[in-house]
């Protein structure tokens, strides 16, 4: 069986099921197929979304708790990071460099980095990681 929406020419829209798509064909041929609402024989098939079935092979969405707990241990580390180091904004790159280079006082710091930047501290072998935060002194601006 296949479902259909189904239009006539006055616009009603319903669905109609069928054997089959060519089952539609021929009863549309012969003048079979009437609008329920205006009984018009003048029908057409309306645009409608396709049904795609889920992957059997995708794991559940994770429990509201799940989620809740993973939240709150972010929150946690985003609460010790900006706690425990300087936040430099914009000029992470040049201050992770001037620290690596002993050019400026050695301590923890976090901030922004274009991805070229971040490329350019790897292949210098300057360690920097990005947080899966935003930092709040940047998101309260």
């Amino acid at each position: 069986m296949i479902v259909f929406d189904l239009r006539c020419g006055r616009g009603h829209v319903f669905e109609a099921w069928f054997g089959s798509g060519s089952d539609h064909d021929a009863q549309a041929a012969r003048g079979l197929i009437a609008c329920p609402i205006c009984d018009d024989t003048h029908v057409v098939k309306a645009a409608m979304a396709p049904a795609v079935p889920g992957k059997s092979n995708r794991a559940p969405p994770p429990a509201a708790a799940e989620v809740k707990a993973a939240l709150a241990t972010l929150a946690k580390l985003q609460a010790h990071v900006e706690s425990t180091s300087e936040y430099v904004g914009g000029n992470f790159a040049a201050e992770a460099r001037a620290i690596d280079a002993g050019d400026a006082v050695t301590r923890p710091i976090y901030g922004e980095a274009t991805r070229a930047e971040a490329a350019g501290l790897a292949a210098d072998g300057i360690a920097a990681y990005p947080l899966p935060f935003r930092p709040r002194a940047k998101a309260d601006a």
